[in-house]
């Protein structure tokens, strides 16, 4: 690993500190917020980076940046910081560049628009493409899917948040009565703010269920397990209040600061300050204890609930169009890392011949940071999944995070050609050994 990757994947966590500051309570607040792009052209002016992430100032950077070498960085800021900010920038010589004079603008259009598209059909249906929905919502349409298709939905409450939110479990067999099969678990949404991942979770819903027989091969011997929201809290308050909200909402012991990262607080290696953060003021902040959120637990009991038979274990995410494989705590590989190898590249091909989408895959540790305490790590190292990654699906709107409704078709149905064809070879290797 070069020196500018290592050094990116030690700032990367920092710089998805999103939105947290006092100034960004609510969707008013986002007035005269303005997105600058920047291009560190070399490791100093990279490194000055990290260390305005760390200091926390009134500014927030958007996405992820491993070297100098990759696309620009975005971030965001008030009017009133904006000089003391592009100040520091001409100080360094980090070249930048105003891509956007106020967000909220946008953020109210997009509003606007999703409102528009929801009043279009009555729940508890929904068009998955034309409109992002609320943990509500979701659930739902979630609970109308048993009786539409009794023969082949199962719906079970697993848990509930820390808001008290029912988390909610979809099973999906091709109705011919066999139990005990295989498992094919799909989860969306750990982090609230990455709407276009519940997207794809209902797309994939949508497609097992009004196409069984186009995918027969992937229902014959498999049960899809679907769990479209995890983080329903953090998820339900992008909707309400910030929408890039990363966390859960549970308080920590710091008044100043609520939520943790679910996504670093899984029972396997977890603790490590590579990959996480004891402070509860990061957004990657791990909790005191592995399993103290609600939501975690929840996944973790699913995991482990399957473990004799869980074959493929996806957590999908935003963004970046990457598969993303264990290990994330360490540069070391699993035992099953280059069979995991070829499941992701089955999926990455075939996005490739059916778009022409890139996705990088491998190792998470290697092509983008450190990840202790993750749900990947976790499946892999103590429930058994045969295959385990996460998905990062493609970038949307003026940060990433934020799609237009436009945008959601594209993303998933490019997406589910990928998912498809690693479940196809999941099935390939793996469906005799059940």
């Amino acid at each position: 690993m070069s020196s500018y990757t290592h050094l990116g994947s030690l700032f990367l966590p920092l710089l998805l500190l999103l939105l947290q500051s006092g100034e960004l309570l609510a969707w008013q607040d986002y007035k005269d917020y303005k997105v600058f792009e920047l291009q560190p052209h070399n490791e100093a002016q990279l490194k000055l980076l990290q260390q305005l992430a760390q200091a926390k100032p009134h500014w927030e950077f958007l996405g992820s940046r491993r070297s100098h070498n990759e696309t620009g960085l975005r971030v965001l800021v008030s009017s009133t910081q904006a000089g003391s900010l592009l100040t520091l920038l001409q100080q360094h010589q980090v070249e930048y560049q105003l891509i956007l004079d106020d967000i909220s603008v946008v953020l109210q259009a997009q509003r606007e628009e999703n409102q528009r598209s929801k009043l279009r059909l009555q729940l508890p249906q929904i068009d998955v493409m034309g409109a992002f929905y609320t943990h509500a919502e979701i659930n739902e349409y979630l609970d109308s899917l048993p009786q539409r298709y009794p023969q082949r939905a199962l719906l079970k409450t697993f848990g509930w948040s820390y808001e008290r939110r029912p988390l909610k479990l979809l099973t999906i067999n091709n109705g011919d009565g066999r139990i005990n099969k295989p498992v094919i678990f799909i989860d969306a949404a750990m982090h609230a703010r990455e709407w276009i991942a519940p997207s794809l979770a209902l797309y994939i819903i949508e497609e097992l269920l009004t196409k069984p027989e186009e995918h027969a091969e992937v229902l014959k011997d498999y049960d899809w397990v679907i769990m479209p929201v995890v983080n329903a809290d953090g998820y339900e308050f992008t909707h309400t209040d910030s929408r890039y909200w990363r966390k859960s909402r549970k308080p920590t012991w710091d008044p100043e600061n609520i939520g943790t990262d679910l996504n670093r607080n899984f029972g396997y290696m977890w603790g490590q300050d590579d990959g996480s953060s004891a402070d509860p003021a990061e957004e990657i902040y791990r909790r005191e204890y592995a399993f103290d959120q609600p939501e975690s637990q929840v996944v973790r009991d699913v995991l482990l609930h399957y473990s004799d038979r869980l074959h493929f274990y996806l957590s999908l995410h935003s963004y970046g169009n990457y598969l993303l494989l264990p290990w994330g705590h360490t540069s070391d590989f699993p035992a099953n890392y280059y069979d995991m190898l070829e499941v992701a590249d089955a999926g990455a091909m075939a996005i490739v011949h059916a778009t022409n989408g890139i996705y990088s895959y491998g190792s998470g540790y290697y092509l983008m940071y450190a990840t202790s305490g993750d749900s990947t790590d976790y499946a892999v190292g103590v429930a058994n999944a045969k295959v385990a990654m996460t998905m990062e699906l493609p970038a949307g709107g003026w940060t990433g995070f934020d799609p237009w409704v436009s945008h959601i078709e594209g993303i998933v149905t490019e997406s589910w050609v990928g998912v498809r064809a690693m479940a196809m070879e999941v099935i390939r290797r793996y469906a005799e050994q059940s």
